[in-house]
């Protein structure tokens, strides 16, 4: 038996054809969107003025794990790291003496000392 699957894109913002389907990502996030013309038109004219300034990171996919946070060296990232451990211990906040820092860890130790 032969069968033929047809898949049709639909626009997520109205429900219309769609024309294609954007990738695009912040925060490390990324996001998938499938737009008609006028929306994906849209979109790219929202983000340009950004664009324009930003500076391109590899060809990578969008979101790939290999980020370090504000450019550190590996040795520099393994001190910082190590200093909020001692940050968060003094603070009562429990941290593994290894792994990955939680997110919520690193981002209050921030606010806090200004690092």
């Amino acid at each position: 038996m032969a069968r033929t699957v047809q898949v049709q894109l639909l626009d997520d913002i109205d429900g219309s054809a769609a024309d294609e389907t954007l990738r695009y990502g912040l925060d490390g996030i990324s996001y998938e969107i499938d737009l008609n013309a006028v929306h994906a038109e849209k979109l790219r004219a929202a983000l340009a003025r950004f664009i324009l300034k930003s500076r391109r990171v590899g060809r990578g996919r969008i979101g790939a794990a290999s980020r370090t946070h504000g450019g550190a060296s590996g040795g520099a990232a393994r001190a910082q790291n190590q200093d909020i451990r001692e940050w968060a211990k003094s603070k009562g906040i429990e941290v593994s003496d290894r792994g990955r820092i939680p997110r919520a860890v690193t981002e209050r130790y921030r606010a806090e000392t200004g690092r």
